[in-house]
């Protein structure tokens, strides 16, 4: 039998057809797909995956600046920026925004470059919540004056009713000025009202009660020393400018910045400066407030509850107000544990719960109650604070 490609088979006869042979460029599809695969498994961009994982925070930011703090926020330092090859945050930053397609909220690529973000607002904004800031003190002012008009003339339980009466319009006028403005909190501030209410009444008759316990009463009604309420009102207004001078200044350092580390460095002294500041503001108004209503002198009491005011609402005004409730939280725990120990030690056995109430007092009066718990209570804060609004992500969202 011969075959078919053997030169004896006749020409005419018709050869059996064989299998096409594949050409040997074309790759077999098993083989195409396992090269594809391992394409797909190849090293792959780690922006783009980053990207991926914070579209939504890329899609809604209005500037890098953004970006960089919401990266910060989730955990991402200069050092692990290494791993997404480029050199910190803000230039991995900058890259994302740029790989995200425009939108709606961000300007034409043919209008004007954006600057650099600002929180200060125009003339007409500031003078409105500075009106706002002044009304606080206004109404204790106010309430302060017709009180002593009206010394001798009006009985004690009409006093007493203009004493409400003033003290309501204040609370309303500090609920008004603390909605709008720099000490505007965009989250609230919990409960941190009703603690604020406790600091301010044991401020005006803490002592008074504290000195009545500790001699065997209390006795019957005591005396208030309202000058520390009238100087913490009139505070309202410069804590106002003083958040405000930080919140631009830290702004401006955040665009200027380059590097998280560097940014930090450089807010934490605005922040210490931003204290000292308001302290400057906070010591005369206390002494006028004293010296007006014939007081005993400035407490140290006073100038530490001024002070951790001020820090927690700063903080609350970034978006932090959960440690400035705990610090109001602490100090009134602190003032109320005072007098409810001298009151337990009357009983049976337990007289050793009034001994380290007693070694306060004894050290500096009954004043030094409220010094210790509103002063540890700002030192703690402050040291907070110093480490939150260093964090870029404390300054995104804050506008005055």
């Amino acid at each position: 039998m011969t075959r078919p490609d053997d030169p004896a088979t006749p020409a005419g006869a018709e050869r059996p057809v064989s299998a096409p042979e594949r050409p040997a460029e074309i790759v077999p599809r098993g083989t195409a797909r396992r090269t594809s695969a391992t394409a797909r498994r190849g090293p792959a961009d780690p922006v783009t995956s980053l990207l991926r994982h914070h579209r939504d925070l890329c899609e809604r930011a209005v500037d890098p600046l953004e970006i960089a703090a919401g990266l910060e926020a989730h955990g991402l330092t200069d050092r692990t920026a290494a791993r997404y090859r480029h050199r910190d945050v803000f230039a991995l930053a900058e890259e994302l925004y740029a790989r995200i397609p425009p939108r709606a909220h961000r300007p034409a690529p043919d209008g004007p470059p954006p600057g650099p973000p600002g929180p200060g607002p125009d003339t007409e904004a500031r003078a409105a919540w500075t009106l706002l800031a002044l009304l606080p003190g206004a109404a204790c002012l106010a309430t302060a004056g017709a009180l002593r008009v009206t010394e001798g003339v009006l009985g004690d339980g009409t006093r007493a009713l203009v004493t409400a009466v003033g003290a309501l319009l204040a609370c309303l006028a500090l609920r008004v000025c603390l909605g709008r403005g720099p000490l505007r909190a965009p989250e609230g501030a919990g409960r941190a009202g009703l603690y604020g209410c406790w600091l301010l009444s044991y401020a005006v008759y803490g002592e008074g009660l504290l000195a009545q316990v500790m001699t065997g009463g209390p006795d019957g009604p005591w005396g208030g020393t309202p000058a520390p309420l009238l100087g913490l009102a009139a505070a309202v207004a410069p804590a106002a400018w003083c958040a405000h001078l930080f919140t631009v200044r830290a702004h401006r350092k955040l665009a200027g910045s380059r590097a998280l580390e560097e940014f930090g460095a450089g807010v934490r002294p605005l922040l210490l400066a931003a204290v000292t500041l308001f302290l400057g503001a906070l010591l005369p108004l206390l002494y006028l407030a004293d010296l007006g209503l014939g007081g005993g002198g400035t407490t140290v009491a006073a100038v530490a509850l001024g002070v951790l005011f001020f820090v927690a609402r700063l903080l609350a005004a970034h978006g932090l107000p959960e440690p400035g409730t705990v610090a109001l939280a602490a100090a009134c725990a602190v003032e109320a544990a005072a007098p409810s120990l001298v009151l337990s030690a009357r009983l049976p056995g337990l007289e050793p719960l009034a001994q380290p109430v007693n070694a306060v007092v004894s050290a500096g009066g009954t004043g030094a109650v409220a010094a210790l718990a509103c002063g540890a209570a700002a030192l703690g804060l402050l040291l907070y604070a110093s480490l939150a609004l260093s964090r870029a992500s404390a300054h995104t969202h804050t506008g005055t």
